[in-house]
């Protein structure tokens, strides 16, 4: 099944890196996820708990985004980050990133972001959401956002893969992936990464998808080379 989602297709136009010559002291690596098989097909999200939701999802219903595919069965939602090899040790962006709630769900349903970087978390509904990453290495926390209240930012100081939720509406979840390396990208609907150009050196390199487990594979980054790295995931029944 193809699963079309407005909000993933803005977030990959916005945020998807472009591709990137290798320059004389670098390489870049690039390649696409997709998934073999196919996904079963999903019920809409039932958000008649909240009238204001039902209201806006009439004639467009939600659908869970646990698993979200585009054309040629290419996987969304898939963080590729260097897990081993990083030869940089650079701090965290001042640049902070944003999760916004928008119409009863998250409008980045995956999103990778540094130790030590802010994420903004803001509330664009007219009604409450509550806000709850399920962190078990760094400080859990919950948070209610009432509508109308400016954004708050916070910082994680562990690398951790952290469940989202929303305590008011069951149906909001996402992740917060917090990594300490800056070489690291999340797949958009077309399934394509590109991270940023590599020193030369030798890497292990890791996909995570949410449901679909990690996979990790041992690279070789040369001065000047572009290489392309695929991977697939097996649907699960």
């Amino acid at each position: 099944m193809i699963l079309t989602k407005a909000a993933v297709i803005a977030f990959t136009a916005l945020c998807a890196p472009a591709f990137v010559v290798a320059g004389p002291n670098g390489g870049t690596v690039s390649g696409k996820v997709t998934l073999l098989g196919t996904t079963p097909k999903l019920k809409p999200v039932d958000v008649s708990k909240e009238p204001s939701c039902l209201k806006m999802h009439w004639s467009n219903p939600l659908y869970p985004e646990t698993i979200v595919t585009g054309p040629g069965n290419s996987l969304a939602n898939v963080v590729v980050y260097v897990s081993s090899g990083d030869p940089e040790n650079v701090p965290p962006p001042a640049t902070s990133v944003t999760l916004d709630q928008q119409g009863c769900h998250y409008t980045t349903h995956v999103l990778a972001f540094r130790v030590g970087q802010e994420v903004r978390i803001s509330n664009s509904d007219p009604f409450p959401h509550n806000v709850h990453p399920l962190a078990k290495i760094n400080r859990e926390w919950n948070r209610m956002q009432l509508p109308g209240t400016p954004p708050f930012s916070y910082a994680y100081d562990h690398e951790e893969f952290i469940p989202i939720k929303c305590n008011l509406h069951s149906w909001m979840q996402g992740y917060f992936v917090v990594l300490k390396t800056s070489f690291f990208a999340v797949t958009g609907e077309d399934g394509r990464f590109t991270l940023p150009v590599l020193p030369p050196g030798r890497y292990t390199l890791t996909a995570w998808h949410e449901s679909l487990g990690t996979q990790s594979k041992e690279i070789t980054v040369n001065a000047g080379e572009s290489q392309f790295l695929d991977f697939t995931f097996a649907a699960r029944p």
